[in-house]
């Protein structure tokens, strides 16, 4: 029976081209934007590179400080030695990596300034992180230890700096703000929008200016345990929840008295709503107006305007309708057969809507305007428009259907 419903809409779909091409054009339209911006969610969230290690990963991004009566508050990250204090030692975690909050810097070749973006580490962050090495390899535990002046560079910054980028980097030197290090590895970089792994060049913690000797709570320092499996994450949570339950208070950083600490441990997902929710009015404005907007504009209006145009399918087969009731169809085989009909076009608009797709994805992906994109049409991203077309063809659907199943035989027979 379905395959009957299915091959009916075919023979209605070529019975007028154009109508089609209007239907097919409005739906493929409506559901390219949906899946672009479902493939970008899945670029800012999702476990891409070189994060790819989010789905067992809790991130310690800042330390909340409060008084006693919870009113005022300050926050910010950590400082290296809170965190080797209170993170590194974790005996759950598979690994625990201590890294800098993004800093700015510049490198000069000739007289062009080159504005980098740098980060500060420890040796873990290169097991925690996936990199592509290019060229070379990761400072280690050694390199840290001897406080050698040794640099990781991305491949932008690697053609930026150097005359030949042909030319095996490694053993190089870079000068930046005047101090010299030597290269040691090249990697592929991460996109911008990846901010825990993202910058133009990686120096060991001990490298100058680092600030990791800063005593205190706060400092410049980030934190992400790696656990061994997804199913260990509330395990590693727990045991570093108890850790901070050991931190001494009341206490006093930088003027400000505070008698309570939060220190939260989340997945990237959480940690990326929590920022949104607490960044204040004005974020969380945004943020729900775009949500709204995506609903409404992309979703609903697309929505109305189909069954406007489904109301008008369904009339002109009037005949057909009546015919069947006369014979006995009951209202509820009639109602399936044109939701299955909906389904099936929305189906076709959204195959069309697909490659339509990743053609922009790869125009936004080449073009540039983020460096190192890498959207994509994945698993994720497929299920959530196969989702999408399913909600589509059901809300463009049963509206007609139900208006068509309330006309009597006279009626349809007479239309």
């Amino acid at each position: 029976m379905l395959l009957n419903y299915i091959k009916i809409a075919w023979k209605v779909l070529l019975r007028h081209p154009f109508y089609t091409f209007i239907t097919l054009f409005g739906i493929s339209l409506t559901l390219t934007v949906l899946v672009v911006l479902t493939s970008f969610v899945d670029h800012l969230v999702g476990a891409h590179y070189p994060e790819t290690n989010r789905t067992r990963s809790l991130y310690i991004e800042r330390i909340v400080q409060m008084d006693s009566s919870r009113s005022s508050t300050s926050s910010g990250p950590m400082s290296f030695k809170f965190l080797m204090e209170y993170a590194k030692t974790l005996k759950t975690p598979e690994r625990v990596s201590i890294y800098s909050s993004m800093s700015k810097s510049n490198a000069y070749v000739g007289s062009q300034k080159i504005k980098l973006d740098i980060k500060f580490t420890d040796a873990d962050f290169w097991e925690v992180m996936a990199f592509d090495f290019l060229e070379g390899k990761p400072y280690n535990q050694q390199n840290i230890a001897n406080g050698d002046f040794v640099a990781v560079i991305t491949d932008g910054f690697k053609k930026q700096y150097f005359d030949n980028s042909s030319e095996s980097a490694v053993g190089k030197t870079v000068e930046i703000e005047n101090i010299t290090y030597k290269v040691i590895g090249v990697v592929k970089g991460s996109p911008i929008t990846r901010l825990f792994s993202y910058a133009d060049v990686y120096f060991p913690y001990t490298a100058p200016k680092s600030n990791y000797q800063n005593a205190g709570l706060r400092g410049d320092y980030e934190a992400v345990l790696l656990a061994k499996t997804p199913d260990d994450l509330n395990l590693v949570r727990t045991e570093f929840q108890d850790r901070v339950k050991r931190i001494p208070v009341p206490g006093v950083q930088d003027g400000f008295k505070y008698a309570v600490v939060e220190i939260k441990s989340e997945p990237f997902a959480a940690y990326f709503i929590t920022t949104i929710m607490s960044g204040g009015p004005g974020l969380k404005t945004i943020f729900f107006g775009v949500i709204a907007f995506v609903l409404l504009m992309l979703l609903g209006l697309p929505a109305i305007n189909l069954v406007n145009l489904n109301v008008s399918r369904i009339l002109e087969r009037g005949s057909e309708i009546g015919i069947r009731k006369a014979f006995g169809a009951p209202v509820r085989t009639l109602l399936w057969q044109f939701i299955v009909e909906n389904i099936f076009i929305t189906f076709i608009g959204g195959a069309i809507a697909l490659v339509l797709s990743f053609i922009i994805i790869q125009l936004i992906n080449n073009s540039g305007l983020i460096a190192y994109a890498d959207l994509t049409i994945n698993g994720t991203v497929l299920a959530v428009s196969l989702l999408i077309c399913l909600i589509f063809g059901l809300l463009s659907g049963v509206l007609p259907a139900l208006r068509m199943s309330k006309l009597s035989i006279a009626d349809a027979l007479k239309s």
